[in-house]
C-alpha cells in the first residue's frame, strides 16, 4: 500500500501510527509518505521514521513533504490528524466566551457553541484536504481522527458521498478499561455492540461469550457501585502535582497511579453519566465531558471541578509524554487495513460513517458511530432498527445543529452559524448571538474570516 499520513510533524500522531504500521506484517513493503505544513516537525519525524526503519531492519519505505499534492497521487490510504492553530488557547476561547455571553457550556471542544466554532475552524481545512484526494487519489481509503469528528464527517461526505472517509476515534476503549473489573470476567468474553454519534454514544448489546447469556442485567446492577467508588480526575490531579518528578520520569498518568486509589467523593466526574444510567438504563461509552456538550440539563448536573481538572490533566499529560515509536497496537487502524486486505468481514467495534438509516431514529445524512463489517470494498455499518428511543431523542436534538454547521461550512454563509447556535440544545439564550458570533469571527479571523 501507499500510506499518507498527513499531520505526521505531530509526533504523538506520526510516532503512534508509524509504531501500528511497523508492527503489521501484511502491511509489510508500504510506502508511508509523511505530510505535514511546519517544515521543521515533519524533517523530526521523517529522520527518526528512517532512523527506525534501518535499525529494525523494517520493509517499508519513508518519504516526506510539505506539498500533499506531491504525494496524493496513487495513494491507497489518507490518514488525517490534523489541528488549527494553537489547540489550547483556541479551545479556551471556545470554551468560555461563550460562557460570558451566559451561556452554560460545560467543556466546549465538540458539542455546544465551543463545538460549533472548532468544526467551522477545522472542517473547511479537512474539505480543502479531501478536494486534493478526489482529484489525485479519488479511490484512496481515508481516515479521520480529527475533531469535532461528527461535524467532520458529516460535512465531507455531504460534499463527496461516494468517498471512503472513516471517522476514528478511540472513546469506545473505555469498555476493556472497566467493565472487566464491573463483570468480573476477561474483556475478550464479552461481545459488546455500542452506538450513537460521536462522543455520544452508549452501549446497546452485551452479552458473555462463554454462555451467550445477556450481560446488561449484570452491567445495570453491578456499574452503579464501581463508578461511585472510582477515582475521579481532581484525585488523579492531586496525586500528580504531588509527585512531579515521578511523572515527569514515566511521562504519562496511567504508569504510577496507586493501586485501589478511591475517590473522595460519590460518582466523581460521572454525574451526568449516572443520570444516563439511571433515566435511560444505557451505559455511555465516554465521560461527562463529552455527554455534557449536547444535552442542556447537564450543566445542572455535572462534575464541573472534575472537567475542569481533567482539562487540566490532559495539558499536563501531553507536555510531560515523549512520544516514541513503538512496534505495538495502540490504535484501530491498522486492523482496518489488514482486514481490507484480507476481505475479512471481521466486525470493527466503532466507525464513523454516514447513517443510511443504521440508526433508524436519525437523518439518513448524519454521520453516525457504529460497529461495522469490514470488506475489501467498502465498511458495511450496523443497523441498529430498535434503538432506544428516549436516548435516540437526545441525538436527534443536536443533529439539526451539525446540519446548519456543514452548511455554513461548505457555503461560508454567518447566518447558518447564528442558526446552529439558536438550535443548539445548550444555547438557551438569543439576544446577543449574533455579537457572540461576529466575537469569535473576529478573534479568530485567520480560520473564521470565510464567514460571511
Amino acid at each position: 500500500m501507499k500510506i499518507v499520513l498527513v499531520g505526521a510533524g505531530s509526533a504523538q500522531f506520526g510516532f503512534g501510527t508509524l509504531g501500528d504500521i511497523f508492527q503489521s506484517e501484511k502491511l509489510a513493503g508500504s510506502e508511508i509518505c509523511l505530510v505535514d505544513i511546519d517544515e521543521k516537525a515533519l524533517a523530526h519525524v521523517t529522520e527518526a521514521a528512517e532512523k527506525f526503519v534501518q535499525e529494525h531492519s523494517l520493509p517499508f519505505t519513508i518519504t516526506g513533504s510539505t506539498d500533499r499534492t506531491a504525494v496524493l497521487a496513487g495513494s491507497d490510504v489518507v490518514v488525517i490528524s490534523i489541528e488549527v492553530g494553537k489547540r489550547f488557547p483556541l479551545w479556551d476561547e471556545d470554551w468560555t466566551l461563550p460562557q460570558q455571553y451566559g451561556i452554560r457550556q460545560v467543556y466546549g471542544e465538540n458539542g455546544g457553541p465551543g463545538g460549533v466554532f472548532h468544526a467551522l475552524r477545522i472542517t473547511p481545512v479537512i474539505v480543502d484536504i479531501c478536494d486534493d484526494i478526489v482529484r489525485f487519489a479519488p479511490d484512496a481509503w481515508v481516515f479521520n481522527y480529527s475533531n469535532p469528528m461528527t461535524a467532520i464527517t458529516t460535512t465531507v461526505l455531504r460534499k463527496y458521498p461516494d468517498l471512503k472517509f472513516v471517522g476514528m476515534c478511540h472513546e469506545i476503549a473505555s469498555l476493556e478499561r472497566y467493565l472487566p473489573s464491573i463483570l468480573d470476567t476477561p474483556f475478550e468474553d464479552l461481545d459488546l455492540r455500542a452506538a450513537g454519534l460521536n462522543h455520544f454514544s452508549v452501549l446497546l448489546e452485551a452479552s458473555y461469550k462463554n454462555s451467550g447469556k445477556d450481560a446488561y442485567p449484570d452491567i445495570l446492577q453491578k456499574a452503579p457501585p464501581f463508578f461511585s467508588k472510582e477515582p475521579g480526575y481532581s484525585d488523579i490531579l492531586s496525586y500528580v502535582k504531588e509527585n512531579q518528578e515521578l511523572f515527569q520520569t514515566e511521562g504519562r498518568t496511567d504508569r504510577a497511579l496507586p493501586k485501589g486509589m478511591t475517590s473522595t467523593k460519590k460518582w466523581a466526574d460521572r454525574r451526568l453519566f449516572k443520570k444516563i444510567l439511571e433515566h435511560y438504563s444505557l451505559l455511555p461509552i465516554t465521560g461527562d465531558s463529552h455527554f455534557g456538550e449536547y444535552i442542556p440539563w447537564a450543566h445542572e448536573v455535572a462534575d464541573h471541578k472534575g472537567i475542569k481538572d481533567f482539562y487540566t490533566l490532559y495539558q499536563m499529560m501531553l507536555s510531560r509524554v515523549q512520544p516514541k515509536i513503538e512496534l505495538k497496537l495502540s490504535e484501530r487502524l491498522v486492523c482496518i487495513l489488514e482486514g481490507i486486505l484480507d476481505d475479512s468481514g471481521y466486525e470493527e467495534p466503532a466507525v464513523n460513517i454516514l447513517n443510511n438509516n443504521l440508526i433508524a431514529s436519525l437523518p439518513s445524512w448524519i454521520a453516525v458511530e457504529v460497529p461495522a463489517k469490514v470488506h475489501k470494498d467498502g465498511l458495511e455499518g450496523i443497523a441498529f432498527p430498535n434503538y432506544p428511543k428516549g436516548f435516540a431523542s437526545l441525538l436527534r436534538n443536536y443533529c439539526g445543529v451539525y446540519d446548519l454547521v456543514a452548511e455554513a461550512c461548505l457555503t461560508g454563509k454567518k447566518e447558518y452559524v447564528i442558526q446552529a447556535l439558536l438550535a443548539n440544545p445548550v444555547v438557551d439564550r438569543c439576544e446577543n448571538i449574533p455579537e457572540l458570533v461576529n466575537l469569535m469571527i473576529e478573534r479568530q479571523q485567520k480560520w473564521l474570516g470565510y464567514l460571511k
